[in-house]
């Protein structure tokens, strides 16, 4: 015995809906149920929205505007900020950090493309060297730095040890001003894993028939490369920038654990003095203004990048709307 469902058409000829697809009205029962069970499953969203981030954001910028030393707090106004334009240490910091991000990001953007291309091939124990390549970007912190520590250590580090058998005198790495930043560039390739995977699931996504067309065209690997592969994960390379930018920003473990800032304030980045500022000197109102200025940057250079990105970056959906309006 089945069931019958009401199929039978109207007077104007259209199927008449039946009673299993019709939308609850507003102000029913189940539309007022549905709408609570809505309002709940985005609650806790909203909660960790509104409270961890909003909220914090909003009170660090008035906390910006006071002088705050966790007991007492008086308003000051734009002080804190008039006092950043004159402080040394404060522009030193902001040099050191731009100085890390302007030549870390690119070098990590390439590393883990050509990475990822390496790797992009089907040879055997290929997964083998995916593990490889991708298991360091899930050790990071405080460990790495003690790592490196150790390999960056001009008398028994290994690095040098490894440059004194090709008869090459390794410098001073962490203890030099001239080296310490490039060292801890270099160590920044320690998780180069992460952007290697997602640019590594692009190229596995990019049509194995437009390389083909490509070489039948008589195009070069290299022309390959440049004119069809990176224009396909185009959108894929600015996720990573993205990505990089924010935390090349936000370096501050390394050189907490590493060289304090040091040697002579050579590795002073900007998340560290504004962490010395609130936890040791006790300026929260500095601190907090130093970590709006942060967020006016990071804000201002991710809004460039993105309105650049219509230059370097393509879509497939807009290609093939561009191919169908054509």
């Amino acid at each position: 015995m089945g069931v019958h469902l009401n199929t039978g058409t109207d007077a104007g000829g259209g199927r008449a809906a039946t009673d299993l697809t019709r939308r609850p009205r507003r102000g029913s029962r189940l539309g007022r149920r549905e709408a609570i069970a809505g309002y709940l499953f985005i609650t806790p969203a909203m909660v960790g929205l509104v409270g961890l981030i909003a909220f914090p954001v909003l009170f660090a910028f008035y906390v910006s505007l006071t002088n705050y030393n966790f007991i007492h707090m008086h308003f000051v106004g734009l002080a804190n900020y008039s006092k950043l334009l004159h402080d040394p240490l404060f522009w030193k910091s902001l040099g050191v950090t731009w100085y890390y991000v302007l030549v870390s990001i690119p070098l990590n953007l390439t590393v883990g493309l050509v990475l990822a291309m390496m790797l992009n091939r089907k040879i055997r124990g290929i997964g083998l060297f995916r593990t490889v390549y991708y298991l360091p970007s899930l050790v990071g912190g405080v460990a790495v730095s003690l790592l490196f520590l150790w390999l960056f250590n001009p008398n028994f580090g290994l690095i040098n040890y490894l440059l004194s058998l090709l008869h090459i005198h390794g410098p001073q790495w962490l203890y030099s001003q001239r080296w310490v930043i490039p060292a801890i560039i270099l160590m920044s390739l320690w998780g180069v894993g992460g952007s290697m995977l997602i640019n590594l699931a692009a190229l596995q996504g990019v049509p194995t028939e437009l390389e083909e067309a490509a070489r039948i065209d008589g195009a070069s690997r290299v022309r390959i490369i440049w004119h069809v592969t990176l224009p396909m994960i185009s959108p894929v390379i600015l996720f990573n920038l993205i990505l990089g930018i924010i935390g090349s920003f936000q370096i501050f473990t390394q050189a907490y654990v590493m060289t304090s800032g040091g040697p002579n304030n050579a590795s002073l980045f900007y998340v560290l003095y504004l962490y010395e500022n609130a936890f040791e000197f006790f300026k929260m109102g500095y601190a907090s203004a130093m970590a709006w200025i942060m967020l006016v940057m990071l804000l201002i250079l991710t809004l460039l990048v993105f309105r650049s990105s219509g230059a370097w970056v393509f879509y497939q959906s807009e290609i093939r709307g561009k191919e169908e309006a054509g």
